[in-house]
């Protein structure tokens, strides 16, 4: 086990997410260059820019643990990760790209293949979450920390879930029943995860999709303010897989463990 502060390199973080974020909406505003990835996704300039600005940090902090980033190769071909960074400089591009307010920007530190801190920062939307222990969540507002997973406003009658999509797949809407799910809104970034800590929603069904950077800071946060992620079995999701590549995923609030 590696022995670090992690309450101290989390917070150290946060004004640098908060640069990051400040960045990504100037470049934004200026007029991004972008271009498609070879697998079919977008990326711009100000991806790239945040993250360089994060990469940076983090390596000055922990320059003993790797970092994997969606945005460059290094140590992607590493194999049998245990404790090393995932970081999604942007979560949402094509919300960032096309003038939409729901993109992130996400470091999570896995150790022992688990997340064990993470920080998320939605910008267009001022709102800087992370996390590094148990009962350990927060949400940054007015300067202040305020502890995640402390809402009283559940109601278990108007149960409320994220979506990625607009249309519900068979499988995922047999899970929204048996959780007596009423409604669902659409919403694709990471936010997603911090709404559901903060008790703004109650859950998020995802058939396999996506990789472990989109996911790993959330994670944290959520697990920490009380939540839960696993996959469709009730399985615990572990980090440093083949490909990095994510299974299927229900998040629940701490209101409907």
């Amino acid at each position: 086990m590696i022995n670090i502060d992690l309450k101290k390199i989390i917070e150290d973080l946060i004004d640098t997410f908060l640069y990051a974020g400040k960045i990504s909406i100037d470049l934004r505003a200026q007029g991004l260059t972008k271009h498609i990835k070879s697998d079919n996704t977008p990326v711009s300039n100000g991806d790239l820019e945040v993250n360089k600005i994060i990469t940076k940090k983090i390596k000055t902090l922990t320059p003993n643990i790797p970092i994997i980033s969606e945005e460059t190769s290094d140590n992607k071909s590493l194999n049998n990760l245990k404790d090393f960074w995932l970081i999604d400089p942007i979560d949402g591009t094509y919300d960032y790209i096309n003038n939409l307010q729901e993109f992130t920007i996400n470091a999570g530190l896995i150790i022992n293949k688990k997340p064990v801190a993470g920080l998320i920062y939605a910008p267009a939307k001022k709102r800087m979450f992370y996390s590094y222990g148990k009962n350990l969540a927060f949400e940054l507002i007015d300067g202040k920390p305020i502890k995640l997973g402390q809402t009283d406003n559940f109601n278990k009658n108007e149960i409320k879930f994220v979506s990625y999509s607009n249309k519900i797949k068979p499988e995922i809407e047999r899970i929204h029943k048996k959780l007596n799910v009423k409604k669902f809104v659409r919403m694709k970034s990471s936010l997603k995860f911090c709404v559901i800590a903060s008790g703004e929603f109650d859950g998020y069904v995802a058939e396999p999709r996506a990789c472990e950077w989109d996911i790993a800071a959330g994670h944290a946060i959520l697990k920490h303010s009380g939540g839960n992620v696993t996959d469709f079995d009730g399985n615990e999701i572990f980090y440093g897989k083949e490909d990095f590549k994510n299974p299927s995923l229900i998040l629940k609030s701490k209101n409907i463990l």
